[in-house]
């Protein structure tokens, strides 16, 4: 085990094996390529071990296992590759570090929109990007994305960065829901109601919030559990109320944490056992519980505090074609100067 960090140290990567004695030799091993931290999955995996015997060998890396998996080709000891959100997964796909999944199980667990229709990757969790509105300044009870082009809005919106991830599906949706002409404009307006230049993460733009800076921020669901987590971010988390916009029409936009097997996965038959077992119901109780995400199998509860928000009614745009707007969405953030802030 100590060379095995070593060697994990000299590609900047975090080593995290799981496993227990002779159940799991028993039953082979899978290699995890991981985006998403150890403590956030570690007890997922020590259930498949005790369940199936196979050990979960994780490595884990803030960014970079799509490259690696690239360079290592065919020499490459991974099997599946975790992320924590859809964006990396089409990147491997376009990569070519995916392989097709045939699987009923999952096609049965996992909804289409959810999956990708050549079977490169599934969703495991789902989480809603949100409108954070100040309590003490923000009545309004209900609100759509649309909204947020209202000049009534004018310097009181907080967002990060129009090119992070998660902006950048967010306007795909928009693209693929209004057209590009129509979605132009609504980012041309939203860029004009910002408060500042886009910067720091979602938390930070609740905390601006808290802080009197701005009235609005938008950001991910899941911040809303981290924040009330922590000691230091819990006034944040207080000061605002979550809208989820356009739940009286189209749904509130989603997206996903996800999965794909690697092309040349040396336990690929462990790797789908895996797969199966985080689509399980039991393991998207467990899933949604350690991160404080939805589950993406209808019918499995999320957990007590993302339960108390109320239902989450979810946009059916598949991801795919959001996925396929990706590059045009990105491009129109850059035309319009989005991160350059309000004119």
């Amino acid at each position: 085990m100590p060379s095995r960090k070593r060697a994990a140290a000299r590609h900047i990567l975090t080593l995290a094996l799981i496993a227990s004695s002779a159940p799991a030799l028993a039953g082979g091993a899978v290699n995890i390529y991981s985006y998403r931290e150890p403590k956030l999955i570690e007890p997922l995996l020590q259930a498949f071990t005790a369940k199936t015997g196979i050990a979960a060998n994780l490595i884990f890396a803030n960014s970079g296992l799509v490259e690696r998996l690239a360079a290592e080709g065919k020499n490459s000891p991974a099997d599946v590759l975790l992320t924590n959100e859809s964006g990396l997964l089409i990147q491997a796909v376009a990569a070519g570090v995916t392989a097709p999944v045939k699987s009923q199980i999952i096609d049965k667990q996992v909804p289409a929109e959810f999956r990708d229709p050549a079977g490169q990757w599934i969703g495991l969790t789902r989480r809603a990007r949100v409108i954070f509105a100040a309590k003490d300044r923000v009545q309004q009870p209900a609100m759509t994305y649309e909204d947020l082009a209202d000049p009534k809005w004018r310097g009181k919106i907080c967002i990060r960065s129009g090119q992070h991830t998660y902006n950048v599906a967010l306007v795909a949706s928009m693209i693929a829901h209004h057209g590009d002409e129509k979605a132009e404009a609504w980012l041309t307006a939203v860029k004009n109601n910002l408060a500042r230049k886009p910067a720091g993460g979602d938390r930070e733009q609740v905390r601006d919030v808290q802080a009197g800076l701005c009235d609005i921020a938008i950001g991910n669901t899941y911040y809303m559990v981290a924040m009330q987590k922590s000691p230091e971010q819990k006034a944040w988390a207080d000061a605002v109320r979550m809208i989820f916009p356009n739940a009286a029409d189209r749904g509130t936009h989603v997206n996903v944490t996800g999965m794909a097997l690697a092309p040349n996965a040396p336990n690929a038959a462990n790797a789908l056992a895996l797969m199966e077992f985080l689509v399980s119901n039991d393991a998207q109780k467990l899933y949604a519980e350690a991160n404080g995400e939805y589950p993406v199998v209808p019918g499995v509860q999320a957990s007590q505090m993302v339960e108390s928000w109320g239902p989450l009614k979810a946009d059916t745009l598949p991801l795919a074609k959001i996925a396929e707007l990706r590059k045009k969405a990105s491009e129109m953030i850059d035309r319009v100067r989005f991160d350059a802030g309000p004119d």
